[in-house]
């Protein structure tokens, strides 16, 4: 017999630990789920405006990936990772010639995992390898996991349960967030110039024959989606070059059409050396993630050993939601339906800054954005503190029918990119309302 309601929250609550929230949370029992809806026990509808985590990029009930999956299951469920099969080894050329785009040779390999953390630990593992070099500098505000290594990447404050003890060579930096910037900058050449100049000198300092990589996000995700400006990324790209480190962009949210392209930083025309990407891979449909290296690393590893393993890389079940995910991207041109409704989402989110005092700003690319509220316009005080968070407001986009998250100060609206013109106006309308009841 179906659990009740009551059934499922009381056996979640007794035996569930939930991620990020104390044990004594009661989270939302959901029933079941379709397009960008899904419905609670009670039958209240929600509209998805995060892609849950921003990772079910195709919403629920997709046919051609389901079947994939329960085809493969009728194949082989598993094989250790050592074993070749077909769809592994289509999926990975697949991978390498999407992130290669106008570069035909810039990448050659993918090394396959479960999700974005293990994608950042393995990206970790091969840079420190190959450069022989103990450092690693990210930014504040940045997510990249949370197990050991990709956690203490992390910058925001979910890094600092795994700093206790600390662990050595990780090294933070400020992203070019323009909005809380501590000067007003002319425009985005100065602004870039500013950051790049802070960045090299923290480089010398640190001695920059110790520095394997810099990772980034090419647009910071769960911490508000932040831009960089013109010529920021260029220039990252040449002052890692310059030093000999490499450049690890984590696409893991950013990736497979959220902005329009295969990877966000293909906007900037930048080629990294290691792309890190799990959640749109597959839509989260199977868990499955991993790196993209470049031609350099894959021949540095031809005649050496990869000191890491995971027994699910390249899991079947993954593999083949992943290729029939490339799949449905591809025959419904979904990255083009994101750059085409982006116009109207950014039309959209604009006119919230404009209508509502809360609003201090709105950032958006593609379909990935952000609302910033601020407790005044003028002076930009934050809504709340650093490392407080939006509970209040999210309860009332909840009960009002939206569901997404966010960090810090920032909504994030990242609903599915298969979302209609008519249901994003019908979430955005909520929101609008919602900021409305919470400015008087």
């Amino acid at each position: 017999m179906p659990l009740t309601k009551d059934e499922v929250l009381a056996l979640d609550t007794q035996y569930n630990q939930h991620p990020w929230l104390p044990g004594a949370a009661q989270p939302l029992a959901i029933a079941r789920a379709e397009g960008v809806y899904f419905w609670d026990y009670d039958g209240k509808k929600y509209i998805d405006l995060s892609s849950q985590l921003t990772c079910n990029n195709i919403g629920w009930g997709n046919q051609k990936v389901s079947d994939a999956i329960k085809a493969q299951l009728d194949e082989f469920a598993y094989l250790a990772p050592a074993h070749a099969f077909a769809g592994k080894s289509q999926l990975a050329e697949r991978l390498v010639k999407l992130a290669n785009g106008d570069n035909p040779d810039a990448f050659a390999k993918v090394f396959f995992t479960l999700g974005g953390s293990d994608a950042n630990e393995a990206a970790l593992n091969m840079a420190r390898t190959v450069t022989g070099r103990p450092k690693i500098l990210s930014r504040y505000r940045s997510y990249h996991g949370s197990t050991l290594g990709s956690g203490n990447i992390s910058g925001d404050p979910r890094r600092f349960s795994l700093e206790k003890p600390a662990a050595n060579g990780f090294l933070k930096f400020f992203d070019p967030y323009l909005y809380r910037a501590p000067i007003a900058f002319a425009d985005d050449a100065e602004a870039s110039a500013y950051y790049l100049r802070q960045l090299e000198e923290q480089i010398i300092y640190e001695g920059a024959d110790e520095i394997a990589a810099v990772f980034i996000e090419p647009i910071t995700g769960a911490n508000g989606v932040i831009i960089p400006p013109g010529g920021y990324l260029q220039g990252l790209r040449a002052l890692t070059q310059k030093y000999g480190i490499l450049l690890v962009a984590d696409e893991v949210m950013a990736g497979f059409g959220r902005t329009g392209k295969a990877f966000a930083h293909q906007h900037w025309g930048i080629v990294p050396d290691i792309i890190s990407f799990a959640k749109g891979v597959t839509s989260s449909y199977a868990p499955l993630g991993g790196v993209i290296v470049s031609r350099e690393i894959a021949d540095y590893y031809q005649d050496k050993v990869f000191q890491f393993g995971l027994t699910y890389s390249g899991h079947p079940l993954g593999i083949a939601a992943g290729n029939a995910c490339l799949d449905f991207y591809e025959e419904t041109a979904l990255f083009d339906h994101v750059q085409e409704l982006g116009t109207h989402f950014a039309a959209r989110l604009d006119a919230l800054a404009a209508k509502h005092a809360i609003v201090g700003e709105v950032r958006h690319i593609g379909l990935f954005g952000a609302v910033e509220l601020v407790k005044d316009p003028d002076t930009k005080e934050p809504y709340v503190p650093y490392g407080g968070n939006l509970g209040q407001v999210f309860a009332l986009l909840r009960a009002a029918g939206i569901s997404t998250y966010g960090r810090e100060n920032n909504i994030n609206v990242t609903p599915p990119l298969t979302i209609t013109k008519a249901e994003l106006d019908e979430a955005l309308d909520i929101l609008d309302h919602v900021l409305g009841e919470i400015n008087k």
